[in-house]
């Protein structure tokens, strides 16, 4: 699939892309992921960290925002007056007046771990080490349950419940994912394949993918290519396409059927796997009760003599 066919095919990647949420920060989030491939470098930077950092962006200024991403704060100021404000602390209040009960401590608490951290690098201990990262992933969880997508989720299950062949593949940091995933789904009555790309093999082992399979998909920036190219041979034979990532931007976003977007806590520039694996669980366990729920419905009915 060309890069042309990929923005204008799939619609259902950009209706996902709009339950980005209720109120002003929805719609907000909504149009910036349909605008997004129009988007400038720059402003795609600005973007992503606006999808990827909703809690903090209502505290944080505008120049620690514009150092995160790499650009002047004359780009982030653009970015807000793109999208009909007339500079970042009136885009700043959309949030704030949105989420500021809820999310405001904690982003001070985060805040105040990134200045722990710069300050006294060379005198952490251990344990503060660990307490980082713990910290980081409770905070990852509050945001994963605080923006739970139900319709997107069940939409997941509906998926895997139907498919006759479930693929999962996830490569590099998300390979751990994709094998649990994997071993979580042989425990229900489908066949399911991890695709591992043994000698190099990524796209043999999904070649036989069709109409009436699915594919997991678990990929976080900056997007395994081995993982994109996966889904998008299962889009092009007409598979379904459920994928775990981080923002409604990633190119795998715009091919998902259901699209489930997972924030994770980061600690010393390595971001945790905790609501990944949490996803994943939950997908499996979803299944497992409906795929019962079904065979117990079925012996109550008594239908079937023996």
């Amino acid at each position: 699939m060309d890069a042309q066919a990929l923005r204008s095919a799939p619609a259902r990647g950009r209706r996902a892309a709009a339950k980005a949420g209720d109120g002003p920060v929805g719609a907000l989030l909504a149009r910036i992921a349909q605008e997004y491939d129009a988007l400038p470098p720059k402003l795609a930077s600005v973007a992503r960290y606006v999808e990827r950092h909703r809690a903090s962006l209502m505290v944080d200024r505008v120049t620690e925002v514009a150092e995160r991403c790499g650009v002047q704060p004359s780009a982030v100021v653009r970015f807000a007056q793109r999208f009909g404000y007339s500079g970042f602390s009136e885009l700043q209040a959309v949030f704030r007046a949105q989420w500021s009960e809820r999310a405001a401590p904690q982003a001070t608490y985060q805040q105040r771990i990134r200045r722990m951290v710069a300050d006294k690098r060379g005198a952490l201990t251990p344990g503060a080490v660990a307490r980082e990262f713990v910290a980081a992933s409770a905070s990852g969880l509050d945001e994963l349950a605080r923006d739970f997508d139900d319709a997107a989720f069940a939409a997941a299950v509906g998926l895997l419940e139907r498919a006759q062949h479930i693929y999962v593949v996830g490569v590099r940091r998300s390979y751990p994912v994709a094998a649990y995933i994997t071993y979580a789904l042989q425990h229900v009555d489908k066949r399911v394949q991890l695709v591992d790309g043994t000698g190099g093999m990524v796209m043999e082992q999904v070649r036989s993918i069709g109409r009436q399979d699915a594919i997991v998909a678990i990929s976080f920036t900056p997007y395994g290519k081995e993982t994109l190219a996966c889904v998008r041979h299962a889009h092009r034979r007409g598979a379904k396409a459920i994928v775990l990532t981080d923002s409604r931007m990633s190119p795998l976003a715009r091919v998902a059927d259901a699209l489930l977007v997972v924030p994770e806590g980061s600690a010393f520039a390595f971001r945790s796997l905790t609501n990944t694996l949490c996803l994943g669980q939950a997908l499996f366990v979803a299944l497992a009760y409906r795929l019962e729920s079904k065979i117990e419905e079925t012996r109550d009915r008594g239908d079937y003599d023996d």
